[in-house]
């Protein structure tokens, strides 16, 4: 059967560093505070000339320079964001250009934080139907344009970045020792819609908005949210959390992320953690998290990785994959 085989992972984070620190003269919050209670140290913000599309084309570039391609080798592009340049066109086709490609096709995919883990399923899909062989998924987000500063407890939570994946069509035998993606999981509820949402459209308000969210109450249904959708994915791949070889999930909140390892079962030692060095970049969360682990030769070839991701919506989501 066809499978959509990991090539190559890449990402890219604006150059400014900002600290808990960095806060402190601007609302009322400390270091302390925030790392405490959300596992945050740093982020990264973007600058004028850093955008959606430059931070998503310069972690495609180097997803597909790991992956020993060229933008020609490409058939599709999918960009989870929920920060595009423009309300349209798709930021996928500014990056489509900026890599130099005139042929395929592109699209933007909007599940906020939960929008890499929709993309990289809706990509599977694309390429099992034969429609593209070679697919360039990226995570784009600059969070810092739709935060309210002075809202203490929203603007030391995010910050901004880019991941991306190559994913091929490969083959496999049909069971869990393929490589690629081996097993999804997706969900939605609009009823939560007011506990995280940006307050402002073009179709409401014709502004950009900021950021709203109901913090204890995303955290309440996180948890089991993640949980039930892992625990499908495991039922659909006929596994367990002991076969994990790394659990990476959405960078948000470090309470969260523990709260869900311990839930389930996975191994401290299996859980990839960087929302320390780069906050919650919503979609772009999981794939910066991937192309670390990659980096730093955590994440090895034959490796069975879990990623997951909640966001706005709500939405939530997970996908199995063999390295």
């Amino acid at each position: 059967m066809i499978r959509s085989v990991v090539r190559g992972t890449g990402s890219a984070l604006p150059r400014r560093i900002m600290k808990n620190a960095d806060f402190e003269g601007m609302v009322e919050t400390s270091d302390a505070w925030i790392a405490q209670r959300t596992g945050i140290r740093q982020r990264h913000i973007a600058a004028d000339d850093e955008t959606t599309a430059s931070l998503g084309e310069a972690a495609a570039r180097a997803a597909l320079d790991n992956a020993g391609l060229t933008p020609a080798d490409i058939d599709l592009i999918v960009l989870a964001t929920s920060t595009p340049n423009n309300t349209f066109p798709a930021t996928a086709v500014d990056i489509q250009n900026r890599l130099g490609m005139h042929h395929g096709f592109a699209f933007d995919m909007q599940a906020v934080c939960s929008g890499f883990v929709y993309a990289v399923t809706t990509a599977d899909l694309y390429i099992r139907g034969g429609l593209a062989k070679r697919v360039l998924v990226i995570g784009s987000e600059t969070f810092s344009r739709i935060l309210d500063w002075s809202d203490r407890s929203t603007c030391v939570l995010f910050g901004d970045g880019a991941g991306a994946m190559v994913l091929e069509a490969g083959e496999g035998a049909g069971g869990i020792a393929d490589h690629g993606v081996l097993a999804a999981s997706l969900r939605s509820d609009g009823a939560h819609k007011d506990k995280l949402f940006v307050d402002g459209g073009a179709s409401t308000t014709g502004t950009v908005g900021h950021l709203r969210m109901e913090g204890r109450e995303v955290f309440k249904h996180a948890v089991g949210m993640i949980t039930d959708v892992i625990e499908a994915t495991f039922s659909a791949a006929g596994i367990t959390a002991e076969d994990l070889d790394w659990f990476v999930p959405h960078q948000a909140n470090k309470r969260i992320i523990d709260a869900s390892a311990r839930k389930l079962g996975i191994a401290e030692q299996k859980v990839v953690v960087t929302v320390d060095l780069h906050g919650n970049t919503s979609a772009a969360s999981v794939p910066l998290a991937l192309s670390v682990a990659v980096a730093d030769g955590r994440i090895k070839k034959g490796d069975l990785v879990l990623i997951e991701a909640m966001g706005g919506g709500f939405t939530w989501g997970a996908v199995l994959l063999r390295w």
